[in-house]
């Protein structure tokens, strides 16, 4: 087994490359749905269909590349060429969905479809390559873990610092017209995530040679099928993602609306939880050393309903402080489990392969990458149906009814979905001494 320790300098390259993917993910999780309706224009109802169709498009585009990126190799690696080829493109297509035109509504609702479709094709070309790299970079589960904690730490750094000042920057350059605001704030990030692309590129490298499946799509997805530790994956993925993208989705409306914050401030309340999430990506890596990381994955799960409970109770309209205190420890505990759960991947992988005699790779990151824009989907169907049945109207005073429910929309709706993902992952069984015996002796170990 390949078990090469990767300098510091790959670490944060590879970070790197999540910087750029992360530029895409803040822009759908923390200010789509908010753009989309109060400045955009659009319905919340006729937002949240765009998600779900968007979604039934990865359905195709999400197996599809990973079948491309196990069938064709570059000169520069499988997986390494597509940060460089995909940049320009990727960061274009950034500023295409951040760009309002001056159209009746049918019109610009077809841009919105046109643009958001564009977009997440993009995304699916540099996301799939990226989150398959660590099964090259690497074989030691150890410095897959390592390596994983960079990639989130960078990750959420590039969460808070687009969430914090994408707002402020519109503000800047859009305080007669925030719709162009917006557009040129995500002019300048999605140009650094262009150059974080090419830099993951530069200082990165596959060691380890992909071995390709040559089983066709269906006898591929068979193999899948009878991976159940994949499974377990996908189930957690899917209820994960729904849980924190409906969260993300809403602090806007919640920090703007319930707490009163004014539209530049309320950037800094999303942020302060994504700042909190880079304290518990260390903490997850150093604890993991000591403690069961499948065990930290579960019960810091079912911690997070206890702590939406605390945030929707405890906390009243305008209450900004004990809402910044309770959010940022409620996104502290959440996010523990996400530097496990993509090492986890890679592990499942491996277990498959032993279990069922042959490898599926390609499609087995594929998949998590269609169950993780499966969650954002159905995510974004239910924010935007949820304001709609709430009451909810931009840009005006709302009534108590959608205030609580803009609530509930930040603290239980979601905490219903980490508690069944942290129920969900007592069925995962492949912890470090069982995935380290599993690979020494090539069988699947009694538990």
């Amino acid at each position: 087994m390949n078990s090469a320790k990767l300098s510091v300098l790959e670490k944060v390259g590879f970070g790197a490359g999540d910087m750029a993917v992360n530029v895409m993910i803040a822009a759908m999780f923390f200010f789509m749905s908010y753009f989309y309706t109060d400045i955009f224009g659009l319905d919340p109802k006729d937002m949240g269909t765009l998600f779900l169709v968007a979604r039934f498009v990865d359905a195709f585009t999400d197996p599809l590349m990973g079948i491309i990126t196990d069938r064709f190799k570059f000169k520069g690696g499988r997986f390494r060429p597509y940060f460089l080829y995909l940049s320009v493109p990727y960061g274009l297509a950034v500023i295409l969905l951040f760009t309002t035109p001056d159209l009746e509504y049918n019109m610009k609702l077809v841009w919105a479809y046109a643009t958001y479709l564009f977009a997440t094709m993009l995304f699916t070309g540099v996301a799939i390559p990226y989150i398959s790299y660590i099964g090259v970079l690497t074989a030691d589960p150890q410095e897959r873990l390592s390596a994983n904690g960079y990639r989130m730490f960078f990750a959420k750094i590039a969460n808070v610092l687009i969430v914090w000042s994408v707002p402020v920057i519109a503000g800047l350059f859009g305080a007669e017209h925030v719709a162009k605001g917006y557009q040129v704030a995500m002019i300048i990030m999605s140009t650094i995530g262009a150059l974080l692309l090419y830099f993951c590129y530069k200082t990165t490298q596959e060691r380890i040679e992909h071995v390709v499946e040559k089983q066709s799509f269906f006898v591929q997805l068979a193999l899948l099928l009878k991976n159940d530790q994949w499974l377990v994956l996908c189930a957690c993925c899917v209820l994960g993602t729904l849980g924190y993208a409906i969260r993300g989705a809403v602090a806007l409306y919640y920090a703007k609306y319930y707490l009163g914050m004014s539209a530049e401030a309320a950037g800094s309340f999303t942020a302060a939880g994504i700042a909190a999430s880079i304290g518990s990506m260390v903490a997850s890596t150093w604890i993991t050393k000591k403690y069961c990381k499948v065990d930290l994955f579960r019960w810091s799960q079912l911690a997070v309903g206890l702590l939406s409970a605390a945030l929707y109770f405890l906390v009243g309209q305008g209450d900004i402080f004990l809402a910044f205190a309770l959010y940022m420890l409620l996104c502290f505990v959440v996010d523990l489990h996400a530097p496990i759960f993509w090492s986890a991947i890679a592990e499942a992988v491996d277990y498959g392969h032993i279990k069922n005699k042959q490898r599926v790779s390609g499609l087995a990151f594929g998949g998590i990458s269609f169950c993780q824009k499966a969650g954002m989907g159905l995510a974004g169907f239910a924010v935007g149906h949820l304001l709609s049945y709430f009451n909810y109207t931009a840009n005006t005073v709302q009534t108590d009814f959608t205030l609580n429910g803009i609530a509930l929309m930040l603290t239980l709706i979601p905490a219903l979905f980490h508690v069944l993902m942290g129920l969900a992952m007592f069925k995962y069984k492949v912890t470090d001494k069982y995935y380290k015996t599993m690979v020494e002796h090539k069988t699947l170990p009694s538990i």
